[in-house]
């Protein structure tokens, strides 16, 4: 759960507590990701190129240990992005993701609802292709656990406005720095990333 110290300074004021909580709980995810969930070898990325590591984040964002720093983290990420409903994305790298926000939001007090987008539409039931709460007229944020072309994030957007909600903007826990923060800016969307290769001592 994340902490911050019982008792602070007026000098120090609340932010400063929080940011010792947060530090702690980003250098704690690094950790675990750097440990866990890069491999070195040789790689096919989803853009067709080649790679000599592969950060496969579910090794670590459905880990008991793990799941709750990266909602700890990824809620600090979005905290200056106002009034925002809910988050999710497309199955399954954001499921982990935004069942983390959630549960960690509510621990903190906080409101956000998440959303699941599929792939495709369902061919049965209602027909629907993102599943969660009503968000016609609501500000939501499409996530993602790793970044390569952008191509999921920018499908899971255009899912959510065909439902009528407004994408505020793409939040990931780790950027591949492989052109998707560029594509997805391209598209009108703010971009925000947790964690860079540089932290995970990979550039």
């Amino acid at each position: 759960m994340w902490t911050a110290p019982i008792r602070a300074t007026a000098a120090m004021g609340v932010t400063a507590c929080r940011l010792v909580g947060v530090t702690d709980a980003r250098a704690q995810l690094i950790d675990h990701i750097s440990a866990e969930a890069v491999f070195h070898g040789d790689f096919t990325l989803t853009s067709g190129k080649k790679a000599t590591y592969y950060v496969d984040l579910r090794k670590v964002s459905l880990d008991h240990r793990v799941a709750p720093l990266i909602g700890q983290v990824m809620i600090d990420l979005i905290a200056d992005v106002p009034d925002v409903f809910a988050v999710g994305g497309l199955t399954m790298g954001a499921d982990p993701v935004a069942a983390a926000i959630l549960h960690q939001g509510a621990a903190r007090g906080l409101t956000y609802d998440a959303f699941v987008v599929r792939k495709e539409p369902k061919d049965h039931g209602r027909g629907k292709q993102v599943e969660g709460p009503d968000l016609q007229g609501k500000r939501v944020i499409v996530l993602e656990d790793t970044s390569t072309t952008g191509g999921s994030p920018l499908k899971a957007a255009e899912a959510l406005e065909k439902v009528g909600a407004e994408v505020v903007a793409v939040a990931v826990v780790v950027d591949r720095a492989t052109g998707a923060r560029e594509i997805i800016e391209a598209a009108g969307y703010q971009y925000l990333a947790a964690i860079g290769l540089e932290d995970l001592g990979l550039v």
